[in-house]
């Protein structure tokens, strides 16, 4: 017992340690600014900036996200809630994400706990359980390919919804315990309780906490092994209980099965990877090597690795091309069976492996996501840490001094490594400046990261002939322009700023938008760089020639398929710049009919319908809005279309 109290204590010693640990080095970080889509989600954003916190205000914040159809609505009230207090700053919502990363380095700590613990009283292992998770918790905290998740403000959907997952799995597990000990069905009520309130929670953050149920069956198979609910008396042998399986096949299978039936068809139909350059077949071969390069990002971290943006991945077009993708999946397939070979042994092992390999059955499989990110791995990585530091941690006194030798000494310098890549990191991301040239730096072939460069000379310049930053500006846009892959947003900054300073505008740029928005799939980034010239020239900021806007959207829409926020921008484009009405409310109908579930869509709809003198719809759109006015969400706009319907 005094054994269990003194681990317990340095325990908790050496958690803390950490903490201030990765306080102290996200320090730095913290004053850095916005980046890629915090712009989209949250600084272009009106939702998150409400007036006030009245409910309407707030179910407006909660329904704003344009990242997900299913609106992320905690998330994006967690920004709303930063805005009321500090307006938009992006130093306190950084601060705000870094206490998220700590609270769930502290669940971390106590899942553990308790999963070692249940682990050493099934094996007999180690008594040194709280030091061991203080060291797995702790070094979770210091890995810098969590950084884009703690730093990147909108990946607060990511940290916070895994808040939830962490949450739930300490729940479960703490249930399973006491469905261990207990013939009482207690245990069982919540255990399923933590599971469903828990992954409910989570995904009004982000999506990824629907694997919270999977990681629960992980912890099931290795560590409870589906234990009855009755008592055991001592030398009985264990028998698995029919409902642990009922439970998996209800909050599991049944959930699974249902969401692949609804998701299949798209997937399989070539219209749901019209926005990408690969294919299902592509992306599965591609998303070995990534999870495959993930493992290594996590344990030997390098700079040139975590470069933010990897939209220079070369995709994967077979077994062989290139020769990695057969030897990742290889790795993956013998990681899988190492997960499930070591289970009895080094239970541990298993339990990490699975968790890892789990995390990345969501964003690393089937779904027409993004290739890569470093965020997808922000539960992932506290897999690996699980799996690799008990190894790293001398379990007995009896080892040899060689081997105790050899353990700490590469535990020591796999966190020295961590450490000191995370401070590097966190102070490129204190500075805008210092972090886009570090990127550019990072990732030449990034078209993003070029543009970014770019993009942040421009702002620094603040549209000033005279700055110094002015003829930095042009290099990394023609460089990013010039990459495979480019969109046109460095085409979009180049011609912007030219207009705001008065410069000629090369027909070289137009005509390279034109090429790109004919020949290549139409995606967001390509949509938002005609969004902000259209607004430009709307807010006469800019002198573009509407001949050459017009060839831009009408070689965006040539494609079949057109999204309803680029046929709602161009219906903007041809009430304001071409003053063509009866086009712009055509369109403005199509938009709506392919996207009934946005209220902006359809409020541009009846203000046109209004000022065009068709009343009679505009009323029928009125009502429709009515319908979707959830908590009085829209009631300024509905009084406002009320208003002008009544002195007509």
């Amino acid at each position: 017992m005094i054994r269990m109290e003194r681990d317990a204590a340095l325990g908790w010693l050496i958690f803390i340690a950490f903490v201030v640990a990765t306080s102290a080095i996200y320090a730095p970080g913290v004053h850095g600014g916005f980046i890629f889509d915090d712009f989209p989600n949250i600084v272009d954003n009106p939702g998150v900036q409400p007036s006030n916190a009245s409910l309407a205000s707030m179910v407006r914040s909660a329904l704003s996200s344009p990242s997900s159809e299913f609106k992320r609505p905690l998330a994006s009230l967690t920004f709303a809630a930063n805005f009321l207090v500090s307006g938009m700053n992006a130093s306190a919502m950084k601060v705000t994400n870094v206490v998220i990363h700590l609270a769930n380095g502290l669940l971390v700590f106590l899942l553990c706990v308790l999963l070692l613990r249940s682990i050493g009283e099934r094996t007999g292992g180690s008594r040194h359980t709280s030091v061991t998770a203080a060291l797995v918790a702790g070094c979770w905290l210091l890995l810098p390919i969590n950084l884009t998740a703690v730093l990147y403000v909108v990946q607060r959907m990511e940290s916070l919804a895994n808040f939830f997952v962490l949450l739930g799995l300490l729940g479960y597990a703490r249930s399973r315990m006491r469905m261990q000990r207990s013939v009482s069905a207690g245990g069982l009520i919540a255990a399923v309780a933590s599971i469903l309130f828990f992954t409910a929670l989570g995904l009004m953050a982000k999506e990824t906490a629907v694997l919270l149920p999977l990681y629960a069956l992980a912890i099931e198979l290795v560590v409870f092994r589906g234990l009855s609910l009755r008592a055991i008396p001592a030398g009985t042998p264990i028998s698995r209980d029919k409902r642990i399986v009922a439970m998996y096949v209800l909050l599991l299978a049944i959930p699974m099965v249902a969401g692949l039936a609804w998701i299949l068809p798209s997937l399989l139909s070539p219209s749901g990877w019209s926005t990408r350059d690969f294919t299902l077949g592509t992306r599965l071969l591609s998303e070995a090597r990534i999870v495959a390069d993930y493992m290594t990002w996590t344990i030997a971290p390098t700079p040139g690795a975590l470069s933010f943006y990897h939209d220079d991945f070369v995709t994967s077009t077979g077994l062989l091309s290139p020769w990695t993708t057969a030897i990742s999946i290889a790795i993956l397939a013998g990681v899988a069976v190492l997960a499930f070979a070591l289970r009895s042994r080094l239970p541990a092992v298993s339990l990490g492996l699975l968790f890892f390999l789990s995390c990345h059955l969501l964003t690393g499989t089937i779904l027409p996501l993004e290739l890569v990110y470093e965020h997808r791995n922000y539960f992932a990585s506290m897999g690996l840490m699980l799996a690799i530091i008990p190894l790293l941690v001398p379990w007995t006194s009896r080892e040899r001094p060689g081997f105790v030798l050899l353990r700490r000494t590469l535990l020591i310098a796999f966190m020295a490594n961590a450490g000191a890549q995370l401070v590097v990191a966190s102070k490129a991301w204190s500075n805008p400046l210092s972090l886009a040239q570090e990127l550019a730096e990072r990732a030449p072939t990034s078209p993003r990261a070029q543009y970014e460069l770019g993009r942040t000379y421009i702002i620094l310049s603040r549209y000033k002939p005279e700055s110094p930053f002015s003829p930095l500006v042009y290099a990394p846009l023609e460089a990013a322009a010039a990459l495979k892959g480019s969109t046109i947003l460095p085409e979009q900054a180049l011609i912007f700023f030219n207009s705001r300073l008065d410069r000629p505008l090369k027909d070289a740029w137009w005509e390279s938008i034109n090429r790109k928005l004919e020949d290549n799939k139409i995606g967001v980034q390509d949509e938002s760089a005609l969004g902000a010239l259209s607004d430009c020239m709307r807010q006469q900021l800019c002198q573009l020639p509407t001949g050459r806007m017009m060839q831009a959207y009408l070689a965006a829409l040539s494609h079949e398929s057109r999204s309803a926020r680029l046929l709602a921008m161009y219906s903007d484009f041809a009430w304001n710049q071409l003053n063509d009405r009866k086009l712009s409310l055509q369109v403005s109908r199509e938009a709506v009919a392919k996207n009934a579930r946005e209220p902006a869509y359809r409020v541009s709809l009846i203000n046109k319908l209004v000022a065009m003198g068709n009343l009679d719809e505009a009323r029928k759109q009125r009502d429709q809005l009515a319908a979707m006015n959830v908590a009085g969400a829209y009631d300024t706009d509905i009084a406002r279309i009320d208003a002008v319907l009544a002195r007509h």
